[in-house]
């Protein structure tokens, strides 16, 4: 067997090559296109010399760090790095030097980055909650994750933000590979709502992050955008669904969480609401003797709702248990749609208190 030489063989390992232009391996049909699209017109994806951009090939720690440093515009001059593995004569040695002076990538306890090893899953939501700053997240019980995990946190933040999802069967498969691909979809939803809106369990009731939701509420009309905030009152912030008056003042900001577990509705480091508890059934309760909100319950499905914005004929209905005595409270009724959340609520005796009026 011919053998390539050391240049050949990090060129081909790393994929240092010139942006590709025809991606000859990337048919539309492909499950993650456009999100790797979407990072080869941004250059931060690139391909091999023979034209192909090798989805489904793993990535390793390296070509990690190459993306990141050219997301984040580091200075990727081969030098010497920290690390006992990855010295100036690698094509990779600046992107991973740069990286790990600015905390995004660690090394090993013995010194070394191993730099031709595959990212798992668990590794890329460390490095990813740490490059997007995300300083939420989302309970989360994936049966392949626990807490005395490295990755726990990191797991539920990128979840949270809709980076990650996990797979159906309940697990996050935190020590399974990542292929480049996947790791393009994570930074094309780390960095654009519109990606965002697939990292999201079967039959959502998340809104669409890249629309505008306008309601009609008891205090007056209020508009919601999702959009980037980085910092609020001296706090990271990160992506958040905004709430605006009708004069255009800001009235706060808002989570919108969901993992297969609950929908919830909260504010910034503060206090959040569960909207929705899974599995989706008539009987559902939830709030049952705590003191944080009166008992919600399902009473019933595929109910058919009008607002001013549409008809909706597949709400879930959710009624709020009467307490005057702890939470002065009459009770109420509010209701639920896939992809639009709440869409309307209404008092006891019949009075609209929040509607769907527009959806920009």
């Amino acid at each position: 067997m011919k053998k390539l030489s050391v240049a050949a063989v990090v060129l081909l390992v790393f994929g240092l090559a010139s942006p590709v232009q025809g991606a000859t391996d990337l048919s539309a049909s492909h499950g993650f296109y456009e999100e790797m699209d979407y990072l080869l017109e941004r250059e931060i994806l690139q391909g091999y010399p023979d034209d192909t951009v090798r989805p489904d090939a793993e990535v390793t720690r390296a070509e990690a760090a190459i993306m990141i440093g050219r997301l984040k515009e580091f200075d990727g001059t081969q030098r010497d790095s920290e690390f006992t593995d990855v010295s100036a004569i690698q094509e990779a040695s600046g992107f991973i030097s740069a990286a790990a002076d600015a905390g995004l990538i660690e090394g090993y306890p013995d010194g070394m980055y191993r730099p031709y090893e595959t990212i798992t899953r668990g590794d890329m939501a460390i490095i990813l909650e740490r490059l997007f700053i995300i300083p939420f997240n989302v309970d989360v019980s994936f049966s392949d994750v626990s807490e005395n995990m490295e990755a726990f946190d990191a797991i539920k933040k990128v979840v949270g933000a809709n980076i990650a999802i996990g797979y159906t069967n309940n697990t996050f498969r935190p020590n399974e590979a990542v292929t480049r691909a996947q790791f393009s979809a994570f930074l094309a939803r780390g960095l654009e709502p519109e990606f965002k809106n697939d990292a999201t369990i079967e039959n959502s009731y998340l809104r669409d992050k890249t629309k505008t939701y306008v309601y009609d509420t008891e205090t007056g009309v209020q508009r919601h955008v999702y959009n980037y905030v980085p910092t609020r009152n001296g706090f990271t912030m990160g992506y958040i669904w905004s709430i605006y008056e009708e004069d255009g003042s800001l009235l706060s900001d808002v989570l919108e969480r969901e993992a297969r577990e609950e929908y919830t509705i909260g504010y910034p480091r503060s206090e959040y609401y569960i909207d929705l508890q899974y599995p989706v059934e008539v009987g559902q309760t939830w709030y049952v003797d705590t003191p944080y909100a009166p008992q919600h319950e399902i009473t019933d499905i595929g109910v058919t709702v009008e607002t001013a914005y549409q008809t909706f004929t597949d709400a879930v209905e959710v009624t709020v248990e009467a307490d005057q005595e702890e939470f002065m409270t009459d009770g109420y009724t509010y209701y639920m749609v896939e992809g639009f959340g709440e869409v309307k609520s209404v008092d006891v005796d019949g009075t609209v208190t929040k509607e769907l009026i527009r959806v920009e």
